[in-house]
C-alpha cells in the first residue's frame, strides 16, 4: 500500500511520534493506522494515544441536543484552520450534528448513506460542500448518547476542539444537577479519561497494555537486562499509573 503524506501526518498527530518514525511504522504495517500506533508504542516512540480521539488538527466538533435525554457529537475535519472558522463550514458541522442526533446509524458507513434530504445522502451533501468551500472535508466520526434514566449534558471546549457528553443516571433533573454534570464534563475535557472508574476496565485491556509495556522494556538495552521479577514489578507499577490516568475517578 502506498503511504501518503496525509497518512504520516495523521499518525504523527495521533501519537506525537517523529515523522520518519511514523512513516516507518506505516510501511511496516502496510498502512494500517491502528497497527502502526501499536508498532510505535511497542518501540517506545509513542507513550500513549493521548492525542488520539481528542483534538482534530483542523476542523470542529459540535454537540447537538434534542432534549434532556438525547445528544450527539460529531467531528468534521477541514484542511486549514481558516476554513474551520468559516461560517459556512460551521453551519455545515451543525447540520451534520443535527443529522447525527436524529440518526439510528450504527457506524460511519450507515451514517454517510443516510438521506440528508429527499434528493441526496449525507455523503453527497459532503461532496457538495467540498465544492462550495474549496477544501477537502471529512466527516470523521460521530457518537449519539441516549440517557436511559436521567439526562445528558453537553460541553464544547476551545471553540470546537473538544466535545464531551455526560450521561447522568439520576432521579432528579434540575439546574443544580446539570451544573454539576457540566463541571464533570469540563474535567473530562481536561483529562481525556478512557473510563469512568477502574471497575469498567476489562481484563483484556489490562493484558494488552501489559504486553505493550513488556515490549517497550524488552526494546530498551538497559531495562531488558534486569531480572524477570524486577521487570514484572516495573510493569505492575506502570500499569497502575496508566490506569489511574485512564480513569475519571
Amino acid at each position: 500500500m502506498a503511504i501518503t503524506a496525509a497518512m504520516v501526518k495523521e499518525l504523527r498527530e495521533m501519537t506525537g511520534a517523529g515523522m520518519m518514525d511514523c512513516k516507518k511504522a506505516l510501511n511496516e504495517t502496510n498502512g494500517n493506522m491502528d497497527e502502526a500506533v501499536e508498532f510505535l508504542r511497542k518501540n517506545g516512540q509513542a507513550k500513549a494515544e493521548k492525542k488520539a480521539s481528542r483534538i482534530a488538527a483542523e476542523g470542529l466538533c459540535m454537540v447537538v441536543t434534542k432534549d434532556d435525554q438525547t445528544a450527539a457529537v460529531v467531528e468534521v475535519n477541514s484542511e486549514t484552520d481558516f476554513v474551520a472558522k468559516n461560517a459556512t463550514f460551521q453551519e455545515f458541522v451543525k447540520a451534520v450534528a443535527t443529522q447525527a442526533v436524529n440518526s439510528d446509524a450504527a457506524d460511519m458507513d450507515a451514517f454517510m448513506a443516510e438521506k440528508w434530504n429527499a434528493s441526496k445522502t449525507v455523503s453527497e451533501a459532503l461532496v457538495e460542500k467540498v465544492a462550495v468551500i474549496g477544501e477537502n472535508l471529512k466527516i470523521r466520526r460521530f457518537e449519539k448518547v441516549v440517557a436511559e434514566h436521567g439526562c445528558v449534558v453537553p460541553y464544547v471546549h476551545g471553540g470546537g476542539r473538544i466535545g464531551v457528553i455526560v450521561d447522568a443516571d439520576t432521579d432528579v433533573v434540575n439546574d443544580t444537577v446539570k451544573e454539576a454534570m457540566h463541571n464533570i464534563a469540563m474535567q473530562i475535557a481536561a483529562l481525556n479519561p478512557k473510563y469512568v472508574s477502574r471497575d469498567e476496565v476489562s481484563a483484556d485491556y489490562i493484558a494488552h497494555e501489559k504486553e505493550i509495556l513488556l515490549a517497550q522494556i524488552m526494546n530498551d538495552p538497559k531495562e531488558s537486562q534486569k531480572p524477570e521479577k524486577v521487570i514484572n514489578g516495573m510493569i505492575e507499577g506502570r500499569i497502575s499509573k496508566e490506569l489511574k490516568e485512564a480513569c475519571l475517578v
